[in-house]
């Protein structure tokens, strides 16, 4: 059987973590801790931590402290790669 595409790995993913009130410094350890176990991890980024700003804008910032890339943002949640 052939291996799952990346796109369908992506896809298929729960999100574990969520972004909220206390923002993206809040769970970088955490994010940079579930990364050394996965290849990609998903994040969702609830109404309380978004306020002003886009879940992109989140995400890059997010990416920025755990030195990780951001691998797709679709609507409020972020795939993260290390």
């Amino acid at each position: 059987m052939p291996s799952k595409s990346r796109d369908q790995r992506i896809h298929d993913l729960d999100a574990t973590l969520r972004v909220g009130k206390k923002g993206v410094d809040s769970v970088a350890d955490e994010l940079a801790s579930q990364l050394e176990d996965s290849q990609f991890v998903k994040v969702k980024f609830l109404r309380a931590a978004r306020g002003g700003t886009t879940s992109e804008e989140l995400a890059d910032e997010l990416a920025d402290h755990v030195g990780a890339d951001v691998v797709q943002v679709r609507g409020h949640t972020a795939v993260f790669e290390r």
